[in-house]
């Protein structure tokens, strides 16, 4: 009999076309603590103070200072980790097309991973408010808070706050990629934000198989999921690899 590694690995090497959706749990391990659940950003700072757009535009100071510089220096020092890393082999082997995440710490694409839908944008780079203009975070000093562009106006992560709208362009092409594989991997999300949670489902209703890697149960695990497997995702995806090779 199939152990369960097995029967995600017999679908992946059978597959033409795999995406991959991906949250905040696949990044713990370098360092970079989720936004919600235990240990979360929000048990630290509420979301409605000090990430959403509105209270952003009105101080953004106290949001640069309070929580936007913290996040900088944990994004910086992250490095991708085994997971990453095993994705990036997969897309080596042929086998993954496309990573939908929701993460916006830019370690998939660190990590080698060419094609990247970046559902909530990058806080590796920021846009002046005044100007667009763009720049990496690394070279923004924050000697003085808020940051400012050569043209004085102030610079704010190019990623989606809270009462912001996720990219047009990154929902229609998440929408048609998940209507359109025959197997999507769901890596370290709770699957209950949306827009991002429709993806396994889409992907289901047309056909796909669902794997998914999480270290606790999720919406999906009993009744959308063809294989759930749960624990540490390095760990989970290396032995997947392992046992993919010598199918491919």
């Amino acid at each position: 009999m199939m152990t369960l590694i097995e029967k995600a690995a017999q679908y992946i090497a059978n597959a033409k076309q795999i995406v991959a959706l991906t949250g905040a749990g696949i990044s713990v391990e370098s360092g970079i603590p989720p936004f919600r659940g235990k240990g979360g950003l929000w048990e630290k700072f509420d979301p409605m103070e000090y990430a959403h757009i509105d209270v952003f535009l009105k101080n953004p100071k106290k949001v640069w200072d309070v929580m936007l510089k913290e996040m900088k220096e944990i994004i910086q020092q992250a490095k991708p980790n085994n997971a990453h890393l095993g994705l990036a082999k997969l897309e080596q082997m042929g086998k993954l097309k496309t990573i939908i995440t929701q993460n916006i710490d830019g370690l998939h694409q660190m990590a080698g991973n060419s094609d990247v839908i970046e559902f909530h944008g990058n806080f590796a780079w920021l846009r002046c408010l005044n100007c667009s203009h763009r720049c990496a975070m690394r070279d923004v000093n924050l000697d003085v808070i808020p940051p400012t562009c050569s043209c004085g106006g102030i610079y704010r992560p190019d990623c989606v706050f809270f009462g912001e709208m996720i990219p047009m362009e990154a929902l229609t092409r998440s929408q048609s990629l998940s209507k359109n594989c025959d197997v999507m991997l769901v890596i370290g999300t709770s699957a209950v934000v949306q827009p991002a949670a429709l993806m396994p489902m889409i992907a289901k209703d047309s056909g796909a198989k669902i794997i998914e890697i999480n270290a606790e149960p999720t919406p999906l695990t009993y009744s959308v999921s063809d294989v759930a497997l749960q624990g540490n995702a390095s760990e989970i995806i290396i032995k997947l690899i392992d046992t993919l090779q010598p199918l491919v």
